[in-house]
């Protein structure tokens, strides 16, 4: 299956993921319960090597691609996983559940995507080289 079809058949678990991410937001470098759930999907997922705590609570999941690449060829690919101090008053049913802090940054919709490029690559990893996967707390 084509890694587009793959991502467009993966879109509504990648809008859960954004909606438990934006009713669980956390600050800064205080993002443990938003580094906690990146890890453990992208070790579901199947990535070659997953490591946490980098610059304290960042996560960075490495995927290698099933063709040879010269010279150890990559890219990374990179989200924020940090949410803002402001009170959400916007009544939707995924509203932040803690007061006071709230993704209207929307790093909550970055965190998702990238967890879903992540989930799509590595089913098919039909490419050359690695993907790093970097997701950064603040």
């Amino acid at each position: 299956m084509p890694v587009n079809a793959r991502i467009a058949e993966s879109h509504a678990e990648i809008s859960l993921w954004r909606r438990h991410l934006h009713q669980h937001p956390e600050l800064l470098y205080d993002v443990e319960g938003t580094a906690a759930f990146v890890a453990e999907k992208l070790g579901d997922f199947g990535c070659d090597d997953v490591a946490t705590g980098i610059g304290r609570t960042g996560v960075v999941g490495v995927i290698h691609g099933s063709r040879p690449a010269a010279g150890g060829r990559g890219i990374a690919l990179r989200a924020d996983m940090d949410a803002l101090p402001i009170v959400e008053e916007t009544g939707a049913a995924y509203a932040s559940l803690t007061r006071g802090k709230m993704h209207a940054c929307g790093h909550d919709g970055h965190t998702a995507m990238l967890l879903g490029a992540g989930k799509a690559l590595a089913a098919t990893r039909d490419f050359a080289g690695s993907v790093v996967l970097v997701f950064q707390p603040a």
